[in-house]
């Protein structure tokens, strides 16, 4: 049980990774076992019986992340479109949810492409209006997902606000904090009733593994997805819970030098570029700067930067020397994204148009080099 009054760098640390009782490694070890004896008809060592349904190091895992994101309890995926899935999976024929409009297209493909042949419908809306959300729920619906801020155009939505209009129509409140994490804001403390993360990203810190989670606050929720990681089996496996084990462990120093990173590149590009070209809550022209400020704890290392047309975005990719053009993001390395042909190609040109991703928009995770090379790279490819 995580002690709440142990600063978060700590419980980063410590909670969930208690030395090893066996031999004092401090390291949580990587249980590689598929089943567990059991010591008579019914009689488990820990409640461990087979490896889908529990394992030490998911579990020292799981308790690590609840403690972070101050939930009641953690349930980790083989990634983060794993956990989403289980987050809409137990929902029934008929049940609606109301998303943000402008999320990852990997999530509208899953709700759109997928869930919609089970009979669930979905509904899209600018949140950053919580009176938009509020006309947008109706009597089946069941859940309002939001990214905040959003995937790839930094908006952002006020989570309290919107986490008080689910409530009064008793909808539960889920939030996407992949691109904060926990270190940097706390949507559990501002009224949300689920926290997701693709742990591929900050979370893990290092490009080197995949994952999701789940983190509930009430135990039917628990009880929910439990099932849900029983039945469907989408499970995070032993190694990759040891590395985001690894990653957590580093959380909040990573984070403080993204946001100190993020900050200057973003002023960087304000400046080279014109603010109105760069979407950063970071840069006080941001139309929700001031909501950031209050509701994050800094402003992170994503951003987004228009290049004027599909020829510039490639020709300023290519040019990149330290840089890498990638998927994914929040790894260590600075990493150059192309919304249109990577994460939102499956959205469609309408649709992205209607969004504002252009053939032109390039997104910046930055990374935690020394800053001067990474302005300096973004200096030279963008000529």
């Amino acid at each position: 049980m995580s002690d709440t009054k142990l600063g978060f760098a700590t419980r980063a640390i410590h909670d969930g990774q208690k030395p090893d009782a066996a031999t004092g490694a401090v390291n949580v070890p990587i249980y590689l076992t598929s089943t567990y004896q059991q010591d008579g008809i019914g009689e488990t060592r820990g409640g461990h019986e087979y490896a889908r349904l529990t394992n030490p190091t998911r579990d020292a895992l799981e308790e690590s992340l609840c403690s972070l994101e101050g939930g009641t309890s953690a349930h980790c995926f083989g990634s983060g479109m794993a956990a989403i899935t289980a987050m809409v999976t137990m929902m029934k024929t008929g049940d609606h949810v109301v998303c943000t409009d402008n999320m990852y297209g990997g999530t509208g493909r899953l709700f759109d492409q997928v869930m919609t042949n089970y009979g669930l419908t979905f509904s899209y809306v600018d949140t950053r209006d919580a009176k938009a959300v509020a006309a947008a729920i109706r009597p089946e619906t069941k859940l309002v997902h939001i990214e905040t801020p959003t995937n790839p155009m930094m908006s952002v939505t006020d989570i309290r606000a919107v986490a008080e209009v689910c409530h009064a129509r008793g909808v539960e409140l889920s939030v996407d904090n992949t691109f904060l994490s926990p270190y940097l804001q706390r949507p559990i403390e501002l009224g949300a009733d689920i926290v997701m993360h693709s742990t591929t990203k900050f979370l893990n810190g290092h490009s080197d593994g995949l994952g999701g989670v789940l983190v509930a606050t009430r135990p039917e929720q628990a009880e929910r997805f439990r099932f849900v990681q029983k039945c469907t089996g989408g499970i995070l496996s032993p190694f990759d819970s040891y590395l985001l084990l690894r990653g957590v462990k580093t959380l909040a120093v990573r984070m403080e030098q993204h946001e100190k990173n993020g900050r200057v590149v973003g002023s960087f590009l304000a400046e080279r570029l014109g603010a109105d070209k760069v979407f950063y809550p970071g840069l006080e022209t941001h139309p929700q700067h001031e909501l950031a400020k209050r509701q994050q704890r800094g402003f992170g290392s994503m951003m987004s930067f228009e290049c004027g047309s599909l020829e510039a975005a490639n020709t300023f990719a290519k040019r990149l020397k330290l840089c890498y053009l990638a998927e994914s993001l929040g790894g260590v390395e600075t990493l150059m994204c192309h919304p249109a042909t990577m994460t939102h190609a499956a959205v469609g040109a309408k649709r992205r148009a209607e969004l504002g991703i252009t053939d032109g928009l390039m997104r910046v995770s930055v990374g935690i080099e020394d800053v001067g090379d990474i302005v300096g790279d973004l200096e030279q490819a963008l000529g």
